[in-house]
Protein backbone atom coordinates (compact mmCIF):
# COMPACT_ATOMS: atom_id res chain seq x y z
CA UNK A 1 0.00 0.00 0.00
CA UNK A 2 1.07 3.04 -1.16
CA UNK A 3 1.54 5.86 1.87
CA UNK A 4 0.11 9.44 1.34
CA UNK A 5 2.59 11.04 3.69
CA UNK A 6 6.07 10.40 4.57
CA UNK A 7 8.09 11.01 8.39
CA UNK A 8 11.02 12.95 7.99
CA UNK A 9 13.55 14.38 10.74
CA UNK A 10 14.70 17.57 10.22
CA UNK A 11 17.96 18.69 11.84
CA UNK A 12 18.12 22.44 12.40
CA UNK A 13 21.84 24.65 12.58
CA UNK A 14 22.07 28.22 13.60
CA UNK A 15 19.45 30.78 12.60
CA UNK A 16 17.09 28.32 12.05
CA UNK A 17 17.74 26.30 15.65
CA UNK A 18 17.48 29.47 17.39
CA UNK A 19 14.29 30.18 15.72
CA UNK A 20 12.44 27.33 16.27
CA UNK A 21 13.63 26.72 19.47
CA UNK A 22 15.23 22.91 18.96
CA UNK A 23 17.72 21.05 17.18
CA UNK A 24 15.52 18.91 15.59
CA UNK A 25 11.90 18.34 14.49
CA UNK A 26 10.30 15.24 13.41
CA UNK A 27 7.29 16.69 10.71
CA UNK A 28 5.00 15.05 8.12
CA UNK A 29 4.77 15.84 5.06
CA UNK A 30 2.62 14.37 1.56
CA UNK A 31 4.45 12.03 -0.51
CA UNK A 32 6.03 13.60 -3.22
CA UNK A 33 7.24 17.03 -0.85
CA UNK A 34 10.80 18.52 -2.13
CA UNK A 35 13.17 19.14 0.40
CA UNK A 36 12.73 22.67 0.06
CA UNK A 37 9.19 22.43 1.07
CA UNK A 38 10.43 22.25 4.20
CA UNK A 39 12.79 25.53 4.29
CA UNK A 40 9.04 26.94 3.09
CA UNK A 41 6.99 25.53 6.25
CA UNK A 42 9.97 26.96 8.80
CA UNK A 43 9.34 29.88 6.57
CA UNK A 44 5.56 29.93 7.38
CA UNK A 45 5.86 29.50 10.75
CA UNK A 46 8.79 31.99 11.55
CA UNK A 47 8.80 34.68 9.36
CA UNK A 48 11.92 35.95 10.59
CA UNK A 49 13.60 33.34 8.65
CA UNK A 50 12.45 34.07 5.10
CA UNK A 51 15.93 35.60 4.63
CA UNK A 52 18.34 32.34 4.72
CA UNK A 53 15.65 31.35 1.86
CA UNK A 54 17.75 31.69 -1.01
CA UNK A 55 21.25 30.77 0.54
CA UNK A 56 20.47 27.52 2.69
CA UNK A 57 21.79 24.44 1.54
CA UNK A 58 20.29 21.44 2.17
CA UNK A 59 21.45 17.54 3.12
CA UNK A 60 19.57 14.39 2.71
CA UNK A 61 21.31 11.58 4.78
CA UNK A 62 24.53 13.49 5.27
CA UNK A 63 24.50 14.19 1.56
CA UNK A 64 24.35 17.77 -0.01
CA UNK A 65 21.23 17.47 -2.12
CA UNK A 66 19.30 20.33 -4.69
CA UNK A 67 16.67 22.12 -3.38
CA UNK A 68 13.80 20.41 -5.63
CA UNK A 69 15.04 16.85 -4.57
CA UNK A 70 12.05 14.88 -3.58
CA UNK A 71 12.02 13.12 0.08
CA UNK A 72 11.46 9.25 1.19
CA UNK A 73 9.95 8.18 3.92
CA UNK A 74 12.52 8.17 7.32
CA UNK A 75 15.32 10.70 5.60
CA UNK A 76 16.90 12.95 7.74
CA UNK A 77 16.95 16.61 6.66
CA UNK A 78 19.49 19.46 7.60
CA UNK A 79 19.17 23.00 6.57
CA UNK A 80 22.25 24.64 6.32
CA UNK A 81 22.37 28.25 6.42
CA UNK A 82 25.35 30.54 6.19
CA UNK A 83 27.00 31.00 9.42
CA UNK A 84 28.44 34.39 10.43
CA UNK A 85 31.79 35.01 11.49
CA UNK A 86 35.07 35.58 10.61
Amino acid sequence: MNKSAITVNVKLFAAYQEACGVSELVEEFPNGTTVAAICDRLIAEHPELAQWRHITRFGINLIFVEPDTILRDGDEVVLIPPVSGG
